[in-house]
């Protein structure tokens, strides 16, 4: 064994298979999809009663933005370089990103296994439920007693 590859980090389960491709897959699109069904029903509700595709644009764009920056932060984790810092992830997923993020960390294999960035991430995800969940359901009430 070479002293470059002793020195190489040890090899961990990706969660893909010898193809590469996504494990379990249909499942993770299913749970994709519902996630994305409140949003965006409340996004395009809004759009017909206001007459401002703002939300649904801003889920749009900042999910790209999000995703792309997922790649790129991958790739200087790759290459040693200079990181994209954790609360910039996270602004952009609060900002309406998190479609965008979490298709990102499946794609790219990043950010799934820190446990206190997928605690924040999924509180995120939680919070954007629990505001389509009041806008829709509950006459927005329940936000409006905070």
């Amino acid at each position: 064994m070479s002293d470059a590859s002793a020195r190489r980090r040890p090899e961990r389960p990706s969660g893909r298979n010898a193809g590469g491709s996504i494990q379990h897959l249909r499942l993770k699109l299913l749970i994709f999809v519902l996630l994305c069904a409140l949003p965006l029903g409340g996004s395009v509700l809004l759009w017909l009663r206001q007459g401002t595709p703002m939300a649904l644009a801003a889920y749009g764009v900042v999910s790209v933005v999000a995703f792309v920056l997922y790649w790129s932060d991958k790739r200087k984790a790759q290459t040693a370089r200079w990181r994209t810092p954790e609360n910039v992830l996270h602004a952009l997923e609060a900002a309406g990103g998190w479609p965008g993020a979490l298709l990102a960390q499946q794609v790219f294999r990043h950010k799934t296994r820190k446990v206190s960035f997928q605690l924040v991430f999924w509180l995120i995800v939680l919070a954007h439920q629990v505001f389509w969940i009041d806008q829709l359901f509950l006459g927005a009430h329940l936000l409006a007693l905070f």
